[in-house]
């Protein structure tokens, strides 16, 4: 067969090379866009947060701490268990119900009870330094849950952070061995709240995040209303317009609505990602205090919480780099 024979055909079309760029999949687009929801849903949470110090502060001063902690949790049981009602929700099955007690004692007993009556003595500015140290212990109390790994430089940066807020106290108080009775519920709130949002972010994948803090309120409800009722009784209940104000908005935004944002965001994830925006609470709510309060900011109030706020950045950070999901 000669080379031009006519057995073989040629076209002047080139064949263009086959695309082996990989089709775009919608589901990685998705997890992209995660994080950045889970943060902003988490910096609503903290935004709804940052004024339950000053608030609670404006409350004490006019009703029993007791009352406060129990009543607030009351009136947002009542929003709790008609929303449950209307939307009629499943109920929680088997070990859900001991885990949302774990979210209660944290959320609704824990974190109310003792700084309410912390707050009765310290200022809210004060406050607000020490339980800046939340988002670290928030993100240790994640990495044990979750039985991970992270590298030293993650506890040493969380250690820096408890020296950090410990050695605030002792200065604003004079000296360690003068750590005031306040201080010591302000940390024991932390490590409580830290519990109960942790536990609550892995919860909330599994009911959703409105529904987690819900059930949580609904499960302790008759034991704070009896607190309450006791509480009415032993001391009339005589408050200001802005202080019964002020208790409204801790029961139906501190001890409620907040939680729709911020166990939805701990859920999104990461979680020790989102615990991230709890640093900008502090800033928030000391200024809110010299706003609203009329506190006044003086140095070692700004140094420490400059201290904690970077030392718990530094521990949550930490996590991160060593690649944990």
């Amino acid at each position: 067969m000669k080379d031009n024979s006519s057995a073989t055909v040629l076209t002047g079309t080139a064949i263009p090379p086959k695309d082996t760029s990989p089709i775009p999949d919608p589901r990685t687009d998705r997890r992209e866009r995660r994080p950045a929801s889970g943060l902003w849903w988490g910096l609503l949470g903290v935004a709804a947060f940052s004024f339950t110090v000053p608030f609670t502060k404006v409350a004490v001063a006019g009703l029993p701490p007791l009352f406060i902690a129990s009543g607030r949790a009351v009136v947002a049981a009542l929003l709790a268990a008609a929303a449950l009602a209307l939307t009629r929700q499943r109920l929680p099955r088997g070990a859900q119900w001991g885990r949302l007690a774990v979210v209660a004692g944290g959320v609704v007993v824990g974190f109310p009870f003792l700084t309410s009556f912390a707050l009765t003595s310290a200022p809210a500015g004060h406050s607000a330094v020490v339980i800046a140290l939340l988002p670290a212990v928030t993100a240790m109390t994640a990495v044990l849950r979750g039985r991970e790994r992270p590298p030293r430089s993650f506890w040493v940066a969380s250690g820096s952070g408890a020296a950090a807020a410990i050695g605030f106290a002792a200065v604003r108080s004079g000296g360690i061995g003068a750590l005031h009775w306040t201080d010591l519920l302000l940390f024991g709130a932390v490590a409580a709240c830290a519990v109960g949002y942790a536990e609550g972010g892995l919860l909330a994948r599994e009911l959703g995040a409105w529904q987690t803090i819900s059930w949580a309120l609904v499960l302790v409800s008759p034991l704070m209303a009896v607190l309450a009722v006791i509480s009415a009784a032993q001391q009339p209940l005589s408050a200001t317009p802005a202080q019964w104000a002020s208790f409204a908005y801790l029961g139906v935004v501190s001890m409620f609505l907040g939680f729709f944002a911020w166990y939805r965001g701990l859920a999104t994830g990461p979680m020790a990602r989102v615990s991230q925006v709890q640093l900008v609470q502090p800033v928030m709510t000391i200024g809110w205090a010299g706003l609203l309060l009329g506190e006044r900011l003086d140095w070692t109030t700004v140094a420490g919480g400059i201290a904690v706020v970077l030392c718990a950045g530094a521990a949550v950070r930490a996590r991160f780099g060593a690649g944990k999901p």
